[in-house]
């Protein structure tokens, strides 16, 4: 079935080879340009019903700032697709049309990577608290423990 995914993604999309893979059984990963994300999304729910959304997860890489979406499909096939945005404008589109449960995980990559996630409804702020300082994203490598604390005396 994986090897029938990927295929089709490829035929589809004119993938080249080095963004496609199947690390092992049950396993497909992706990396698609963030122009491509939402169509890919939405044809792998409709052609091969990837209809439950795990997580997603950010990674800082340096100059970009990543984002992996974790799909499930029934049978156990997962699917990850990862989108790279430039660190110094983060910007992605919300999936919450299609996964209202990515609201969470939306909201924790904007408290801890400084995403701005076009189309997420305003609320409260997750995982940190309300009173954090604004521009303080602690899971970026650049941040430092020491910047939490020469705001905190700043403000004193």
């Amino acid at each position: 079935m994986e090897n029938n995914i990927i295929q089709e993604l490829v035929k589809e999309f004119n993938f080249p080879e080095t963004s496609i893979r199947q690390p092992r059984e049950r396993r497909i990963s992706l990396e698609v340009g963030l122009d491509k994300f939402t169509d890919v999304l939405e044809y792998l729910m409709k052609h091969f019903n990837f209809t439950h959304l795990c997580t997603i997860t950010g990674l800082d890489e340096g100059q970009n700032l990543s984002f992996i979406y974790h799909l499930t499909k029934e049978g156990g096939i997962l699917i990850n697709i990862k989108v790279s945005v430039p660190k110094e404008n983060p910007v992605i589109k919300s999936i919450i049309p299609y996964f209202a449960g990515a609201e969470i995980y939306e909201r924790e990559l904007v408290d801890l990577f400084g995403a701005k996630v076009e189309g997420l409804p305003s609320g409260n702020r997750y995982p940190l608290t309300d009173n954090w300082p604004a521009g303080q994203f602690p899971l970026r490598k650049d941040w430092k423990q020491d910047m939490l604390d020469k705001k905190a005396g700043e403000n004193a």
